[in-house]
């Protein structure tokens, strides 16, 4: 056989294995279609991201809401002097002003500390001013090196006959960021605490914004004919800007290191992101909640951060993220975006101009006195980091107080279902799945492309054929997967199909022929082995992929109010729209298998598609939000990377025994292995125990059921496969 004959049965075999589904068109990309998606997704993400803002009207309890300034704050009569049996509460003294080192109730257990500068004569206004998070409050009055003198602008309001208030803030390091009986990561302080706050719906922004509002609950009380205003720089500014916004006492309110343009912000550290900050809530439109009271800009050097602090010693988990100073252009093009007209300075930090325009917008007269001698911190032996370690601890044990009762503010989220009945549970549920859908995930539009599938043949076994599949979506979004058929169907037969999902980092191909030993130890080739039983399997490709390249994704996702899961959700639609319209496919029979994050799919896409007529989760289940906060147990995603895994105040509104019983009355499985890594069976029990008590109290108790096997994180593939043939009806 000559070289030219070899190459045309070369190409006629190649034509022939790739031949596509009847009724489709030939799919003839090549490459990774995986990382495809992946890009695709971020094309789609950075185009809403750099679209020029709509015109918005922002609500001030929304801004609350999304900052987590949600908290009651503890009433109290006035600051505590910070004093013990060595050393009083007097830190310093001037001719102008004394300092004080004092300490305020906020929330309960937590306090704010810090200084009191207090003028020798009638106070002429109040402020709360604001260091950048890496800055103490001695630095800002002149106390500690580290500040120059003319960015000093606690001492210099002081020197201007102005009581200020200057709050510790929770700072940029990682010495205290884990457990001595667990591990400790290299996270940020305002990362770990942003973690386990985000969750249960608070932040650490909000959290430190009530320090500062219960600063202005002492001003009014004490003096409520003075005006009272906050001054920030850096992070201060980030707290100075949004405490403004959500508190109209505050008359005026300076922003230095802070203000701009937002479309970036994905690249700033996570625990600056806030749920759906860019629909309506970038800097201008939070200056638009502060008119007609001052707001002064100064555009200085923002606070240079090339990342969290380095990997070592074991401490490792912290997500990427800097804080660079924005072109000059950018922040002008911010400030003329505002509603109301802004005042801009461009100079600082704590500039001569921005004082003097605090003063003037504080009705205080005259010009600002020149710069003093510096004050002499009399404490010998102060050490911050006590102070720093102390604040650190209690939003910590807060937090964790709020996860403890997270199980009564669910009970209270739901206590509007009735689950006395079927038919009272499908009445009541609406409400919370459409909460789930548009308030915890993120809800996308309806797929806008048409649906033209593409497909190439490439199995071919003595059990089936499989064919992989991709469904345009959105613009650069598609759905990819594969499809495998069985080929003992029969000429008009229609059967049911298990959609079986892969876990982080798989693809399809690796629940059908599975590259490597250890994948066929996790997924046991469960697409193929289905598929071999006779059932119709598609495995999609989720677009947790990629590492950094896929979490990234939900940096650029958050701010506009979505998630990777937005996303997921809108792919399964497509699939399920397809499937359901091929002619040997039973759209009534389509069930939901997912191991690992495949699992963590299996709870979240069945409760909102009622399509999926059951669901099986896998090495997933768990007491979830226990998992992600718990600062105990060294599985829970606070000592891990995987920054991916939060959701905006799930805490108080799902965990999964609340999204099983949005999947109900359909079908619903847990598969879990003894030894599988990602929880214990106590806490997995737990969760499932209320699964199995609702669907009681539904009367279909036999429609869930949870099956233990004495292995790892992997698919087990035996009692799942028998509830998949009752529940699916196969064979018949």
């Amino acid at each position: 056989m000559n070289k030219r004959t070899l190459l045309l049965l070369s190409w006629l075999l190649g034509a022939s294995w790739s031949q596509p589904l009847e009724g489709t068109r030939p799919l003839t990309q090549q490459g990774d279609l995986a990382m495809r998606m992946v890009e695709g997704i971020d094309r789609y993400l950075m185009k809403r991201l750099e679209a020029s803002p709509e015109p918005a009207t922002p609500s001030r309890d929304r801004l609350r809401e999304i900052l987590g300034v949600v908290d009651a704050r503890v009433p109290f009569e006035s600051p505590a002097l910070d004093v013990t049996v060595a050393r009083e509460g007097r830190v310093a003294s001037t001719p102008l002003y004394d300092v004080l080192a004092v300490r305020w109730p906020v929330l309960e257990g937590v306090d704010a500390e810090g200084l009191l500068l207090r003028p020798r004569g009638p106070a002429r206004a109040q402020v709360v001013a604001l260091p950048d998070a890496d800055w103490t409050p001695e630095m800002l009055a002149g106390l500690a090196p580290g500040v120059p003198a003319e960015s000093q602008f606690a001492r210099r309001l002081a020197e201007n006959g102005i009581l200020v208030l200057v709050p510790a803030l929770i700072d940029r390091s990682d010495t205290f960021s884990g457990n001595p009986a667990v591990r400790f990561t290299n996270q940020p302080h305002r990362e770990y605490v942003y973690r386990m706050a985000y969750e249960m719906g608070r932040h650490i922004i909000g959290y430190e914004i009530q320090k500062v509002l219960a600063a202005a609950d002492w001003f009014q009380k004490s003096n409520p004919r003075l005006p009272v205003g906050v001054f920030g720089y850096g992070e201060g500014g980030l707290l100075a800007l949004h405490a403004a916004a959500v508190d109209e006492r505050i008359q005026a309110a300076v922003v230095s290191g802070y203000f701009g343009p937002r479309h970036e912000i994905w690249r700033e550290p996570i625990y600056r992101n806030i749920w759906g900050q860019l629909n309506g809530y970038r800097d201008a439109d939070i200056a638009g909640l502060i008119a007609p009271r001052a707001l002064i800009v100064e555009a200085s050097p923002h606070p240079a951060v090339a990342g969290p602090p380095r990997e070592r010693d074991g401490r490792r988990g912290a997500a990427p993220g800097r804080i660079t100073t924005p072109p000059i252009e950018a922040v002008r093009a911010e400030v003329a975006r505002s509603a109301r007209p802004l005042k801009l300075i461009e100079g600082g930090p704590g500039s001569e101009a921005a004082l003097a325009a605090l003063l003037q917008a504080l009705k205080v007269v005259g010009q600002p006195r020149p710069t003093g001698v510096a004050p002499k911190d009399l404490r010998a032996d102060f050490d911050p980091a006590r102070r720093q370690q102390r604040q650190f601890r209690q939003l910590v044990d807060y937090t964790q107080v709020l996860v403890r009762r997270s199980d009564t503010a669910r009970r209270r989220f739901w206590s509007e279902a009735d689950v006395s009945s079927v038919a009272r549970l499908e009445q009541t549920a609406e409400p919370y799945r459409r909460h789930l859908w548009e308030e915890i995930l993120g809800r996308l539009p309806a797929a806008s492309e048409p649906l033209e599938p593409q497909t190439r043949r490439i199995y071919d076994t003595p059990a089936f054929t499989g064919y992989e599949v991709m469904l345009p979506v959105w613009p650069d979004v598609f759905a990819y997967g594969i499809l495998l058929v069985p080929k003992n169907l029969k000429p008009g037969e229609r059967r049911p199909v298990v959609v079986c999902q892969h876990g982080l980092e798989g693809r399809p191909q690796h629940l059908i022929d599975p590259p490597d030993e250890r994948t066929e130890r996790v997924y046991l080739r469960f697409a193929a082995a289905l598929a071999e039983r006779g059932f119709i399997t598609f495995a999609p490709q989720n677009p947790y992929i990629g590492g950094e390249r896929f979490r990234v994704l939900l940096r650029k996702a958050n701010p506009l109010k979505l998630s990777l899961f937005s996303f997921v959700l809108g792919q399964h639609e497509r699939t399920l729209d397809w499937l359901g319209s091929l002619p040997f496919v039973d759209p009534q029979r389509i069930g939901f298998y997912g191991l690992s994050y495949g699992g963590k799919t299996a709870m979240r896409v069945p409760s909102l598609l009622g399509k999926y007529a059951l669901s099986i989760c896998s090495a997933d289940f768990n007491e979830w939000i226990w998992k992600i906060t718990s600062v105990e147990e060294p599985f829970s995603y606070m000592f891990t990377h995987e920054y991916d895994m939060l959701e905006f105040n799930l805490g108080n509104t799902f965990n999964y025994a609340e999204m099983a019983q949005l999947i109900a009355p359909r079908p619903f499985m847990v598969e879990r292995g003894h030894k599988d890594g990602v929880g214990i069976d106590e806490w997995v029990s737990y969760e499932f125990a209320k699964v199995r008590r609702f669907y009681a109290y539904l009367g279909i108790p036999e429609r869930t059921t949870i099956e233990y096997f004495n292995g790892p994180h992997s698919i087990h593939g035996v009692g799942t496969y028998e509830f998949l043939e009752k529940h699916l009806k196969w064979p018949q």
